[in-house]
């Protein structure tokens, strides 16, 4: 395999503790490996200090101008008192070092909890906190980092998995036909909502990625940061029937609406922003399919059944693209 297809083969826990060393950290030796797939995630001890996290980033994803970029709206973030987990700071102001061709960035140790989102006060603590996020977003724009695209994430994502050969052979027309017939109705559902303001996002803003503690929630993970709309950041914490989610929406659009107001034309997004997320997934794990942290995570991948279920899920989004958007209480 070349370097390409396992990035990390050099990323040694030497070399790790060897890279905190580099930049002035005296780490204890102890060190335990994080749920990640897309980078190496480590928590390290530290001799007479609180564990730190580590954050080595998958080599060549990100420019370091993206990275930047990121790194940048965390601190403006977290300036403005909103509660998210900020790289830490070199003596010179760096956030984002470099250790034997690694890029890597240091936080700090934040425990908590997934939220329990059938709670409305929670739903609305959240939505307002969201809110904050995106006020600062609105302020100025990306240059470095993506937008949402659905040709990007949906077509293109489509095409790589029948290119690559992934689906069963006797699947595969039946997914043609599926996502060709998505895809139109995702492009209407974009085209339909052109004139909503595109912003700067927490991008992943899905439960895990929420941790709560007693102070309330705190936001972790800004990898993902990109533009586009704000219902980006809600619809992944919403979840069951149309009923139910209208109304776990309409406590976050309260708590959200404290600080900004939600274009309501963005509701009309979620489905077509959740079909694409499902598809592009299972684009990202064919592309990441070399890296041998992959098919040992992901056992079930390249098994019929898998593959059976998902063109059975992209089957119910295509119903759910047909009907009328939640409705807004």
């Amino acid at each position: 395999m070349s370097e390409a297809e396992t990035p990390y083969a050099d990323l040694t826990p030497e070399t790790i503790l060897c890279a905190l060393e580099s930049v002035g950290y005296q780490p204890s030796g102890g060190m335990l490996a994080l749920n990640s797939y897309e980078n190496r995630v480590y928590q390290i001890g530290m001799d007479e200090a609180p564990p730190l996290v580590a954050k080595f980033y998958r080599p060549e994803r990100w420019s370091d101008a993206s990275i930047q970029e990121e790194h940048n709206f965390t601190l403006a973030l977290a300036a403005d008192e909103i509660p998210v987990v900020a790289p830490l700071t070199d003596a010179q102001g760096s956030t984002l070092h470099r250790f034997q061709g690694y890029r890597f960035a240091l936080f700090p140790r934040r425990g908590g909890r997934w939220p329990e989102l059938e709670n409305p006060d929670n739903l609305e603590w959240i939505g307002r906190f969201i809110a904050r996020i995106h006020l600062l977003g609105a302020a100025q724009p990306f240059k470095h980092r993506p937008i949402i695209d659905p040709d990007q994430m949906g077509r293109a994502s489509a095409d790589d998995l029948l290119a690559e050969g992934c689906i069963p052979l006797e699947l595969e027309s039946g997914y043609r036909r599926i996502t060709e017939a998505l895809q139109q109705r995702i492009d209407e559902a974009f085209a339909a909502t052109r004139d909503c303001r595109v912003i700067r996002l927490h991008g992943d803003c899905h439960p895990g990625n929420i941790l709560w503690t007693e102070q309330g929630p705190h936001f972790v993970d800004m990898d993902d940061c990109r533009s586009g709309p704000a219902i980006q950041d809600l619809w992944m914490l919403l979840s069951g029937d149309r009923q139910e989610m209208a109304l776990q929406l309409s406590y976050i659009r309260e708590g959200y609406e404290t600080f900004r107001e939600l274009d309501g034309r963005e509701v009309a997004l979620i489905e077509p922003l959740r079909t694409l997320r499902m598809i592009h997934y299972a684009a990202w794990l064919a592309r990441r399919w070399c890296d041998p942290a992959f098919p040992q995570a992901f056992p079930w991948f390249h098994t019929h059944q898998y593959w059976q279920a998902h063109l059975g899920e992209l089957e119910q989004q295509l119903r759910l693209l047909d009907e009328p958007p939640l409705p807004l209480y």
